[in-house]
């Protein structure tokens, strides 16, 4: 490989890392055809970006990068090495785990780099899959806030007229 395609190549790394900050280091190795085709479909239908990449590539441009949390994860770039790039954050160790739960062994996580912290080892999986993602979060929070309205709204519908003329009566007479 010439100096201009390794140029190249390290662009588009950074240009992808840039825009999806969050990927997942895995290893495929090992299926067959048709099973790299289904891991390939399922990706795309969850918005995943999966790339083969040289480990030295994306070593540099990772350390381009300039970020001493995602060099972490450089002890994993060894061996056979393919990248997930996403914008939700479980999606990649969602799919892992299914094909695992499906008695595949393949692909096996080697590391993460997700929402700014870096996850080394297959053993991470479940705490990758337990990461919410932004919208999840903000529907805890709104569910949250709303719970208390939500009980004091029921409180007064099951309680009848007799409870709501009560509490006027009560907050009349305080004033």
């Amino acid at each position: 490989m010439r100096k201009e395609e390794k140029a190249q190549i390290l662009e588009s790394i950074a240009a992808q890392l840039q825009e999806t900050p969050n990927f997942y280091i895995t290893d495929i190795s090992g299926l067959n055809a048709g099973q790299t085709s289904m891991l390939r479909r399922e990706c795309f239908e969850k918005g995943i970006k999966l790339v083969v990449v040289k480990n030295t590539l994306f070593h540099k441009a990772v350390e381009a990068l300039g970020n001493e949390e995602a060099t972490l994860v450089f002890p994993a770039l060894e061996g056979p090495t393919a990248i997930m790039y996403c914008e939700t954050p479980n999606a990649p160790a969602k799919l892992i785990k299914k094909f695992n739960e499906a008695g595949q062994d393949k692909p096996a996580l080697k590391a993460a780099y997700v929402q700014e912290c870096a996850f080394v080892g297959a053993d991470k999986l479940n705490e990758l899959c337990n990461i919410k993602s932004r919208e999840e979060l903000i529907a805890d929070i709104v569910a949250l806030l709303q719970s208390p309205v939500r009980n004091v709204v029921s409180a007064l519908q099951n309680a009848g007229p007799q409870t709501i003329a009560g509490l006027v009566k009560t907050l009349s007479e305080k004033e």
